[in-house]
Parts: C-alpha cells; sequence; structure tokens
C-alpha cells in the first residue's frame, strides 16, 4: 500500500503577513516622495470604504491616511503618498497605531524609526 506523503502546513497568518508588508516596502525612506501638505485622495484600491480625502495641514487626518496607506497600500503607493519627514516626525504614534505587522517590517528595515520612536518615549 502507498503511503501518502503529509502536505506541507501552511505558513502562520503573521508570517504571511509580514511578508506581504515587507514586499510592499522602499529601499529607503528618502524615496518617500508624497505631498507633505494639502489636500490628497486616496485611490480606491487603498481605501474602498469611508473617508478617501484627507487634509494633511490637520494632524489626526494626516496620521489616519498614513495609518490607511501603510496597511492597505502598495509599493507605489506607499512612495507616491507617504512622505518620508512625516512618517519619521509621525512614528512616535503613528507605531501604536498600525497592526504589529506592519510596525515590526518596517522598524527592521528602517532603524532610524526605532530610534525616533524611543527618543520620543
Amino acid at each position: 500500500m502507498a503511503q501518502l506523503s503529509s502536505p506541507v502546513p501552511p505558513a502562520p497568518v503573521g508570517e504571511v503577513l509580514r511578508e506581504r508588508y515587507a514586499s510592499r516596502l522602499p529601499a529607503s525612506l528618502g524615496e518617500l516622495a508624497g505631498p507633505a501638505r494639502g489636500v490628497v485622495e486616496l485611490p480606491l484600491h487603498v481605501a474602498w470604504s469611508g473617508l478617501r480625502t484627507y487634509d494633511l495641514d490637520r494632524p489626526r487626518q494626516r496620521m489616519s491616511l498614513y495609518r490607511t496607506v501603510l496597511a492597505e497600500g502598495q509599493h507605489d503607493d506607499l512612495i507616491a503618498l507617504l512622505d518620508g519627514d512625516l512618517l519619521i516626525e509621525q512614528w512616535p504614534v503613528l507605531r501604536t497605531l498600525v497592526s504589529r505587522h506592519v510596525r515590526q517590517v518596517w522598524e527592521e528595515r528602517f532603524p532610524r524609526l526605532t530610534s525616533r520612536a524611543t527618543s520620543a518615549a
């Protein structure tokens, strides 16, 4: 009688999410060339329900836009919609608003974010 090999168990959900978020990251924070001021409208594939237009001059709206883009944006969205300096400035608070997986991949790739979060604490 032939013995069937057991299938490879699926990767843990956390690992899959981390890989997904890591694959979207820019090579450097300097690549993030999004606007720093004004009104931004997110594309439907990033914000498919709820608020899509954000005023970057309003701190809560800016934080909400960054949270949405970090969670839902693809590589090109991150580059086009996020500003590197604003991300660094907001990171100490923003890191508490995003998922653990998003926070980990960004802080592992860009240690500068971690040092900024630590110095703000």
